[in-house]
């Protein structure tokens, strides 16, 4: 097995996530970034860190501290912002918001990752051709 590498954290910039939901799944995540940051940049490469959240209720997750992330008041906005590198579709359902805040973000060229099952199965050849059109990755 080879030796672990070591990054040099300062000289890499990190993987912007920008989120969208804050329910049980997207809470989840937002900790699951806060308390593994080491080993996600180990495993990555990068840091990787949550600088941008949407969300319409209180976060699942009372205990979370999202008080370096910008919160934006709509999904969409938050799809399109330049400050995020990828964009994670958490909110779930098959239309819109989810809808619409994808295809902005594959618009714009990001990267998006979705849990979204009902979005994919209503509307996954269209948000591949889309992510194909702008060259941007649509990972599930």
């Amino acid at each position: 097995m080879p030796p672990a590498r070591r990054v040099d954290v300062a000289m890499v910039a990190p993987l912007k996530v920008g989120l969208a939901g804050l329910g049980t799944v997207g809470s989840a995540v937002a900790a699951m970034l806060a308390r593994s940051r080491g080993g996600l940049i180990e495993r990555a490469g990068r840091p990787i860190e949550l600088v941008a959240y949407a969300c319409k209720d209180p976060p699942k997750d009372s205990t979370l501290d999202l008080s370096k992330a910008r919160k934006f008041p709509d999904p969409i906005a938050l799809a399109r912002d330049p400050g995020i590198d990828v964009f994670v579709e958490l909110m779930g359902g098959e239309g819109d918001p989810a809808k619409a805040a994808v295809e902005a973000a594959l618009a714009a060229g990001k990267p998006v990752v979705t849990a979204n099952k009902a979005l994919l199965a209503r509307h996954g050849v269209a948000l591949a051709r889309l992510a194909e059109k702008h060259d941007a990755a649509l990972c599930f």
